[in-house]
């Protein structure tokens, strides 16, 4: 008789990725022509306020949405291949990859859990071989995007309810599954999970493992 089915979920930013793939792809709209330094400004301080959990997290993907109204998705998914093979592949460190390989070897379902778009974050799962992705997905009519988000963001106890929509879908178990976050705001998925791991955890992260028994790894 086989055992319940084995789950490895992935965060990606800071986690899979080294840094925040945010910053990475202002950049890159930067060497294309489609931001300024403002733009880079807005996303630092995005980012800073997610670091320290005050961002509010709907109204940014709200923003981020609302540029993107008008343009088709085909554009969206080129333009992130070729942003990810030129930006992102060199963050993605070998702890990272020898993790993502042990799960496979044994046999375990992996998917990335990110509250980055779908299209940011399947390159990288092409890239490692992990066949699940679960995102922050975008609304998309007549294959161009609306400019609004669809709910639930896969943020905070939103990635819960995405998780829980692919263990249903597959069979299995969030008891049988292990995730690996840098964030706290993950917390609600970490606490959801069998085997929590914190890897290069955030000050309040790094907090609530020790105090919680997690496991701590730095990647």
């Amino acid at each position: 008789m086989t055992g319940p089915r084995r789950v490895a979920l992935f965060d990606m930013d800071r986690t899979l990725v080294s840094v925040e793939t945010a910053s990475l792809y202002v950049r890159y709209q930067r060497e294309i022509g489609e931001a300024t330094w403002r733009d880079g400004a807005r996303v630092a301080w995005w980012v800073a306020q997610y670091t320290i959990g005050v961002i509010d997290a709907p109204k940014v993907a709200a923003r981020v949405a609302s540029t993107l109204a008008g343009m088709p998705e085909a554009k969206m998914i080129a333009r992130c291949e070729d942003w990810v093979a030129r930006y992102v592949v060199q963050h993605i460190g070998d702890r990272a990859r020898r993790t993502v390989r042990f799960h496979k070897e044994r046999g375990d379902l992996l998917a990335i859990v990110t509250g980055a778009s779908p299209y940011a974050s399947r390159p990288v799962a092409k890239l490692l071989d992990i066949p699940h992705v679960i995102a922050s997905e975008l609304e998309v009519e007549g294959e161009v995007f609306t400019g609004r988000p669809k709910d639930p963001l896969c943020y905070a106890e939103g990635k819960v309810v995405l998780t829980k929509r692919l263990a249903e879908k597959e069979g299995f178990s969030l008891e049988d599954a292990t995730f690996y976050t840098d964030s706290h705001s993950d917390l609600p998925l970490l606490l959801a999970v069998g085997e929590p791991v914190a890897v290069n955890p955030d000050r309040r992260l790094l907090r609530e493992a020790r105090k919680r028994g997690m496991r701590i790894e730095r990647w």
